[in-house]
């Protein structure tokens, strides 16, 4: 018998000899001489030890392995850990993990926008739109949507910068907000606004006169930033908020970090998150006029994060648009680059999971500009699903349409609720002892400082962890409440702090807070 039909080693190692037929298999087990599966399956090991990974630890993009996201972090691993032990009835002092680590509206509770999902359904499955249940103007919106669509299917790709009729909503929204003119052709859409950030980003990959491009991040920072830089080989220069002063930005500061800077690297661009995250604050008018100011003098290009711009709570905040002030202040700031961004995953909306974002894109170099489209040729285009969820957000019910009404209560509703909670967070932290926290003016996140003992900071080192880190894992451990360590974030040295979210529904989030007392109580006891 032929022995040119036997499963290779790695075959049988992967059970792929259990779907052969019966008689092939007992061919097999025939020319192997009926040979123990055992026996087998030890062959099958001793094959693959002696194959070498092309891809190795030692060979693989530096760039990759220096990179770190602390939101999805080891926390978040243990934490997923945990969960799971709960549900094989691993007992713990605590029964569901609440995960405050990260921005996830739906994921903590907030009930999805009618609009918007009904606007989804529809375009999802255009069969719908005969159904009388689903109100004229979701249906409108649907329409619309489906004839900018090739083949009239959200199944279809796109034109790469996004659909053009979802661009020119965009724009609309941007002239509604500033009160200026926008044009649609200056619009990209991506897969939420961290996609559009680093498509622009990359752009700056270059390096001025033999040193590493740098860009200005602030401290604390959102860790897409930091982990871009690191992934792009890029030099990071922060600049520390003041957080005795809410987390102000201080031009001295600014002048600071690009003095030191230039020593080992090329600035070429500055990012500023308003509102702020994970800090929370709204800048002034005047704030935004000096960063212009300063970005000018440094032949800065500037990227505003705006993806909170519903998100302001504080009374006497507000949010101002970089596009409008620099607008306003004339020749030559309003002919400085610009890329501003904003996404259906925050605000009042939350659609983390569907990723539809944007940038506004002014003042780029025609010839830079069209590099820039032709890049963003090779991602083909965003999901479709996340630019028509993005057009309900540029585009929502108007007053007299039906679904106005219902539309307004919802927003307002989570608006109103964020509001409370962001003075419940803040009002909680500063009762107990060891923990400060300013006020939250806007987006979704309080970031604490915590005055850890010295025994606790000794318990860290011993355990090779930064002291915050420590802190959060005992809390996690103790109380099932996943956190960010500050560390993720960046922070002054010396220093130590949390990021929360805001987004725990009302009860719950009492429920959190209260065990975060408990717990600070119990630590202190503990390492004091």
């Amino acid at each position: 018998m032929s022995t040119s039909r036997l499963l290779s080693p790695l075959q049988i190692y992967n059970g792929i000899r259990l779907r052969q037929s019966s008689t092939s298999f007992h061919r097999q087990k025939s020319a192997v001489g009926f040979r123990s599966s055992w026996a087998l399956e030890r062959q099958a090991r001793r094959a693959m030890a002696t194959y070498q990974p092309t891809l190795t630890a030692e060979n693989l993009n530096p760039c990759v392995k220096v990179m770190e996201y602390a939101v999805r972090g080891p926390l978040v691993i243990r934490a997923e850990e945990i969960e799971k032990e709960l549900e094989q009835g691993v007992k713990k002092p605590f029964t569901e993990v609440i995960k405050a680590n990260i921005g996830d509206c739906h994921a903590m509770g907030q009930k999805p926008i009618t609009f918007i999902r009904q606007v989804l359904a529809l375009v999802g499955y255009p069969k719908l739109l005969d159904d009388p249940h689903f109100p004229e103007d979701a249906k409108q919106r649907a329409r619309t949507i489906l004839a900018g669509c090739r083949g009239g299917s959200v199944g279809s790709y796109s034109d790469s910068p996004g659909i053009e009729v979802i661009r020119r909503h965009c724009a609309e929204y941007i002239e509604r907000r500033d009160g200026i003119p926008a044009s649609w052709e200056n619009i990209v859409i991506g897969g939420g606004a961290s996609d559009a950030i680093k498509n622009v980003l990359k752009l700056l990959i270059c390096p001025i006169n033999g040193k590493k491009p740098g860009i200005m991040i602030p401290i604390p920072q959102y860790p897409l930033y930091s982990a871009t830089l690191a992934e792009f080989n890029m030099h990071q220069i922060g600049y520390y908020l003041d957080e005795s002063k809410n987390w102000g930005l201080t031009i001295p500061e600014l002048e600071r970090a690009i003095t030191e800077a230039k020593k080992v690297s090329a600035p070429r661009a500055i990012v500023i998150i308003n509102p702020g995250n994970p800090t929370g604050q709204v800048l002034t008018k005047e704030n935004i006029e000096e960063i212009v100011k300063f970005a000018y003098k440094e032949r800065l290009f500037i990227f505003a994060d705006e993806v909170y711009q519903d998100n302001i709570y504080a009374e006497g905040s507000k949010f101002h648009s970089f596009k409008r002030v620099m607008h306003d202040m004339g020749e030559p700031y309003n002919k400085m680059e610009l890329a501003s961004f904003m996404t259906a995953s925050k605000g009042y909306m939350g659609e983390c999971g569907l990723r539809g974002g944007y940038a506004e894109v002014l003042n780029m170099d025609p010839d830079v500009k069209k590099q820039y489209l032709k890049a963003i040729t090779a991602m083909l285009c965003s999901t479709v699903f996340g630019q028509a969820t993005l057009d309900c957000v540029v585009n929502p019910p108007r007053k007299g349409e039906p679904s106005y009404e219902q539309f307004m209560k919802e927003k307002n509703a989570v608006l109103g609720s964020l509001k409370e909670r962001a003075k419940m967070v803040a009002d909680t932290f500063n009762s107990i002892e060891g923990y400060s926290c300013n006020p939250v003016q806007g987006a979704m996140y309080a970031f604490p400082q915590i005055r850890l003992p010295p025994k606790a900071i000794e318990a860290a080192k011993k355990k090779g962890q930064a002291p915050d880190a420590f802190y959060a894992f005992e809390l996690l451990e103790s109380t099932g409440i996943c956190i960010v360590p500050g560390s993720g974030f960046g922070q002054q040295p010396g220093t130590h702090h949390f990021r929360t979210t805001i987004l725990p529904q009302t009860e719950k989030l009492k429920v959190m807070l209260e065990k975060f007392r408990e717990f600070h109580a119990d630590f202190l006891k503990r390492y004091s």
